[in-house]
Order: C-alpha cells, then sequence, then structure tokens
C-alpha cells in the first residue's frame, strides 16, 4: 500500500529538519507518495495568506503530515498560529497531542544525577479547546480603557475524549496517570476537569491516578521525574510543560509530537515541538532528532509498527555513539545526522 504524506517544512530550519526526517522514511523502504507543500511565511508575504485555499481537501486526501516548524520573525506569532497550525488541528479536530519524554542515550540532561531510566513520560495534551479555543476580544482599541477578553472553553465531551486516550496510554505503559489542574484557583474550567479525570478512572481499575496542581507539576518534573508515566493536561499547561519537558530530555531539539484524532481516519500531523530557530536557520545547524522521533510517532499511527520500531532503534543507535548535533553534545550537522540514522534504518 502506497502512504500518502504531505511535507510541509515550514519556516526556518523545519525545510532543514523536515528534509532529514524524509529521508529517514525512505530508508525504511516504504511506498511513499510525497506531497510537497509552500505554506509559511514565505507564501504569507507573497500572496497574504500562510496556506492555500483548499488546504483541508489536500490534507484530507493524504495518510498524514509532516510538519517542520511554523512562524517568522517577519509574521506576527498570532497569525502564524492562527492562520496554519491551529486551524488544522481545530478544522481537523486533531484532538490529541501526544509529546513522549523520554531522554535518549548519550543525550546530556541539566539533571543533576539523572539518567535515561529516570526521564520517560508522555504527555497527552487536549489540542483543541481549552485555553486555545480562540473565544475572545478586543475593544476600544488604541484607548487608555482597551480591553482584551480570552475565555478558556472546556466541554464535558472535549475533556473526556483526551482523558479516556490517556487512561488508555498509561494501562498500556506503567499504569500511572497522572493529571495537571489548577482547579483551586480556576473553579469553573478545571473543577469540571477534575469530575471527568475522576469519573473516567472508574473504567481503569488498573491504573493509579492523581491530580496535581500544575505548578507543583512543574517542580515535580525537576525534582522528582522518574515519579511520572503519562500526563494528561489541558492546551495551555501541557503546551508549557512540554517545554520544560524538552529542557529535561536534552532540549527542544530533540521534542517530537503527534497531533491526532485517535479511532478515525483523519490524517495526522506529526511535527517536533521546536520553533523555526531563525537565529540558526541556513546554518546547518538544527537537531533533527526531533523531526524524525516525529516519524516514529507518524508511523506507528500508520499502522506501520516495524518500520516505527526500526527508526526508533536507529535513533538511539545514533544517539548513543554519535553523530550528534551541538545542542545534545556534538559537533555534527543536520544533514550528518539525518545521514546517520537513515544508514542505521536502511541496514536493519
Amino acid at each position: 500500500m502506497t502512504l500518502k504524506i504531505a511535507l510541509l517544512p515550514g519556516d526556518g530550519v523545519g525545510t532543514e529538519v523536515v528534509a532529514e526526517a524524509r529521508k529517514v522514511v525512505d530508508a525504511t523502504g516504504l511506498d511513499v507518495a510525497w506531497t510537497d507543500l509552500d505554506w509559511g511565511a514565505e507564501r504569507w508575504h507573497r500572496t497574504g495568506s500562510m496556506m492555500q485555499d483548499d488546504w483541508e481537501a489536500l490534507l484530507r486526501d493524504h495518510d498524514a503530515c509532516i510538519l517542520g516548524a511554523c512562524g517568522h520573525p517577519s509574521v506576527a506569532d498570532h497569525i502564524s498560529l492562527w492562520e496554519m497550525i491551529l486551524p488544522i488541528r481545530q478544522r481537523l479536530d486533531l484532538w490529541a497531542n501526544l509529546r513522549p519524554v523520554r531522554l535518549l542515550p548519550g543525550v546530556p540532561t541539566p539533571l543533576a544525577g539523572r539518567t535515561a531510566e529516570h526521564i520517560d513520560m508522555l504527555f497527552v495534551r487536549e489540542n483543541s479547546e481549552g485555553e486555545y479555543a480562540g473565544v475572545g476580544g478586543r475593544v476600544h482599541r488604541g484607548h487608555p480603557g482597551e480591553v482584551g477578553i480570552e475565555t478558556s472553553v472546556f466541554t464535558r465531551m472535549g475533556v473526556e475524549r483526551v482523558v479516556r486516550h490517556a487512561f488508555e496510554r498509561a494501562r498500556d505503559r506503567r499504569g500511572q496517570l497522572t493529571s495537571a489542574t489548577k482547579s483551586n484557583a480556576s473553579r469553573y474550567g478545571y473543577v469540571l476537569w477534575d469530575e471527568v479525570v475522576d469519573a473516567t478512572a472508574e473504567d481503569f481499575p488498573s491504573v493509579t491516578h492523581e491530580r496535581v496542581l500544575v505548578d507543583a507539576l512543574a517542580a515535580r518534573m525537576v525534582r522528582n521525574p522518574e515519579s511520572l508515566d503519562v500526563v494528561v493536561a489541558s492546551n495551555l499547561f501541557g503546551d508549557i510543560l512540554t517545554d520544560l519537558a524538552a529542557a529535561i530530555q536534552g532540549g527542544m531539539g530533540t521534542a517530537a509530537s503527534a497531533n491526532i484524532a485517535p479511532g478515525t481516519d483523519t490524517p495526522g500531523l506529526f511535527e517536533p515541538v521546536h520553533g523555526s530557530a531563525p537565529d540558526i536557520m541556513g546554518k546547518g545547524i538544527a537537531n533533527p532528532i526531533g523531526a524524525v522521533w516525529s516519524t516514529v510517532l507518524m508511523l506507528e499511527h500508520l499502522g506501520e509498527p516495524e518500520s516505527s520500531a526500526r527508526v526508533a532503534a536507529a535513533l538511539d543507535a545514533v544517539c548513543a555513539s554519535g553523530p550528534r548535533t551541538a545542542d545534545v553534545g556534538g559537533s555534527a550537522g543536520t544533514v550528518e545526522v539525518g545521514n546517520a540514522i537513515a544508514a542505521h534504518v536502511a541496514a536493519s
């Protein structure tokens, strides 16, 4: 079967890391039909829009999409987000954002005394509503009394489906779920969140669960990361906590993610967590690990577990023995690392 995968390099170093991700997928020997997309800041400057008008139909005609990065200093951040990445997530209803947090072999962590056996978590982030629902507005612009209102939206259905998926993941891992909350201060949305977590837990007797205030959870990730298995979080909390998690696992260049709609045939969006890093774009030093790791998630999601495992094993092998980029203790360039991973995959 031919896999139809859209390739969306996007902005900045996205073009560099996506090229390596494609190279690694090709090394698996799978039959892949690639579609190159020019969406992003450069297109916005040329046409006034980040994506083409029929973007949704185009993506739905594919099995998956790999995104490199979204954003550039020449385009306001809210334009980059609300005219590309967030519409894709919301219109396709990619409600689960999976972000694995694992310290790869040979990759240094800033946490003293911690090794790969201490850092192995999975974040399940609600990806369609919460604080990024887009509900609100501004009035009296430019006047002293200008007001900006941003409203968080929590629906029982939205919370329940992501929480249930997180419980399922925890059941298949080490049997522990931690829910990030702030229901002591946010007494409506997060109280609903807590109630849904407690109710859903009844269907998963083999999984232990706890609720932890998000600020305390951030401290615990640093002080006691081995105590965490699967963490389920709202859109905002999941976004913030996984940047901290990326630092723990070696830096933003190592972090991967999957935007998916479990139980449907909706194409997923797979992307490294890092941004476009315009300060290093074109220098050939960006770390491709996050992009390659995202293809591990993609191949697993597409029902190609053997190829997914081969890429994951190659990633571990190259991280352990090198070459590695400077941000994780090496001196190699982007292409050199990508070539090494692809060679391991092809030889496996």
